[in-house]
């Protein structure tokens, strides 16, 4: 692997899906960084909350359209498009990746983009010729299981690929769409303390720490009462090697809280 031109992996938040255009300062910040990269991404490989399976599938087709997975918001989300190619090519690698790693995982040929992909790449990478390979997030997954999923392709990194988790720091639905009006102009504490804490956990480096963060981190459970939106940073962390060497440098791209009670936290692995 050339070390020169591995590239980091990515966590993002994606928040909710307005995010796509009530972009605040975390979307140019994820734009500068991707035009900052050495080189641009051969291609993409994301793992997004809102594809669940059995099984680790991956997606194989080759034109995935835009699927809007989401009711109740404003019309013009349901007129935005992100139509970058699929590449059959490099789902082959990362199956037969999982696949040699112990993971189960399987092709779908016709899985489209989620919004959990979609809304934060069209931020990333707005040209969207990028291919991009969607992976599915195991329904029993645990923290240690989505970090080993992430590791299993860490290498594609140093290939020219860019893996990504995209989740959300912190995700209370219920606070989002019915807490006070209050709420969605200062940010909770207890978004500030969660947060707070993952970040100081993560440029650390405590390991054990993060895989036992429902127990240990403040208001674990108020800020994710499932944790399905938490987990992909564990797929970037696994990727990018983190836990494993202390030559792992965090630079961290966002801190904003939307909304009140959305963090954003979006940070970078090299």
């Amino acid at each position: 692997m050339n070390t020169l031109t591995s590239l980091p992996s990515l966590f993002v938040s994606h928040g909710s899906p307005m995010f796509a255009v009530e972009t605040g300062s975390t979307a140019p910040a994820l734009r500068a960084w991707a035009a900052s990269l050495p080189s641009q991404p051969r291609g993409i490989v994301i793992l997004s909350p809102h594809w669940m399976a059995k099984t680790a599938m991956v997606m194989t087709n080759p034109q995935p359209t835009t699927w809007h997975d989401f009711g109740g918001f404003p019309s013009e989300l349901y007129t935005l498009q992100y139509p970058a190619p699929g590449s059959p090519a490099l789902a082959q690698q990362v199956l037969g990746l999982l696949r040699a790693a112990g993971i189960a995982a399987q092709p779908d040929v016709q899985r489209p983009f989620d919004h959990g992909a979609w809304v934060p790449l069209m931020h990333l990478f707005p040209q969207a010729t990028t291919p991009v390979v969607q992976v599915a997030l195991p329904s029993d997954h645990t923290p240690a299981s989505v970090m080993a999923l992430g590791a299993a392709l860490g290498s594609l990194r140093g290939d020219g690929v860019l893996i990504i988790g995209s989740g959300s720091m912190t995700h209370n639905l219920e606070e989002f769409f019915g807490g006070p009006r209050a709420l969605h102009t200062h940010t909770a504490p207890y978004v500030a303390e969660f947060s707070q804490w993952i970040a100081d956990a993560v440029q650390r480096g405590d390991k054990d720490a993060l895989l036992h963060y429902r127990r240990q981190a403040p208001h674990a459970v108020h800020a994710h009462p499932t944790d399905e939106h938490f987990v992909p940073l564990y797929f970037a962390l696994g990727a990018g090697g983190w836990g494993e060497s202390a030559a792992v440098s965090v630079n961290y791209l966002s801190r904003e809280v939307m909304y009140g009670v959305l963090a954003m936290d979006a940070f970078a692995l090299h």
